[in-house]
């Protein structure tokens, strides 16, 4: 029997949820972040914040729905779990990668904006 379609299920299901519920918080408690390195720049903050979010949904929705083509043929219950298992801690492994890399990205920002001030205030 192939329980690859309710692997799937379950797997979309679950990683939707995951990506949304992340999101959204990385977006709300984010924000306050983001203004800081801003210094207090609440149109750009709000931009960038929802630049953010959007990319991230974009990229690991993606991600997930592709790594379904990938999987091997789900022969029984444990290997359903299994299987389901092994691509959600995938997933969380690359969600939590993408956000260092927003953190590291919006600190480059920053640094690039603080320079740039300073800049205009020595001319």
């Amino acid at each position: 029997m192939n329980f690859n379609v309710a692997a799937y299920i379950v797997y979309g299901i679950l990683t939707v949820f995951m990506i949304v519920v992340v999101g959204r918080m990385f977006y709300r408690n984010g924000r306050v972040f983001i203004l800081g390195l801003m210094r207090d720049d609440a149109a750009t903050t709000d931009q960038l914040n929802h630049l953010l979010l959007v990319t991230y949904y974009l990229f690991n929705i993606g991600y997930a729905f592709v790594k379904l083509r990938f999987w091997q043929k789900v022969g029984n219950l444990e290997m359903l779990v299994s299987s389901i298992a092994n691509n959600m801690s995938v997933l969380i492994f690359i969600l939590a990668s993408t956000h260092y890399m927003n953190m590291l990205l919006i600190w480059f920002l920053s640094r690039s904006k603080k320079s740039l001030t300073n800049k205009s205030f020595q001319s």
